[in-house]
């Protein structure tokens, strides 16, 4: 027989596999192969879950961004409501403080008016009394009488134009 390198080979080969089974290596490899997989499995089983915690979370919080959502379009809308009733009421108080202004100023136009009759009657009467006055201080003679006449009118037609303007 001849004995090559082809041989040693296999005989090298068949002491490492017999070895290889003394040692129990292939039954190591296996558990370890299989614990690697439990744990493989278990992160996916565990990713799953978070997966799943996760869906549960993100469903929840669009619900509250939805709720949200909604207190804050009624917010919105009661803000609108009370804003137009704070518009309407400061209008009616706005109108009703111009009502009163306005008779206020009518009343004290009314006031000024009557001041005024009053004045031009004082004046008058003054002028008049004064006319009267110059008269009898004055001859009643007929020619003196229709010029004083005269002239008092024209007196009380300046006194009456410079009590309006």
């Amino acid at each position: 027989m001849i004995i090559d390198a082809t041989f040693w080979v296999a005989i090298s080969f068949l002491i490492f596999i017999i070895l290889l089974i003394y040692f129990k290596i292939p039954s190591k490899v296996k558990n370890i192969l299989d614990e690697n997989i439990n744990k493989i499995k278990n992160q996916v089983d565990e990713s799953e879950k978070l997966k799943e915690e996760a869906k549960r979370q993100l469903a929840e919080y669009e619900k509250r961004i939805g709720d949200s959502k909604s207190q804050v379009n009624k917010m919105i809308k009661e803000a609108n409501d009370q804003a137009e009733k704070n518009i309407i009421k400061s209008n009616e108080v706005f109108h009703k403080l111009i009502e009163i202004k306005k008779k206020n100023t009518e009343e004290k136009i009314k006031q000024l008016k009557n001041q005024a009759i009053k004045d031009i009657k004082n004046a008058s009467v003054k002028i008049a009394f004064e006319s009267i006055e110059k008269l009898l201080l004055n001859s009643l003679d007929k020619s003196k009488l229709d010029k004083i006449y005269s002239q008092s009118i024209e007196e009380t037609k300046l006194a009456l134009q410079k009590k309006s303007s």
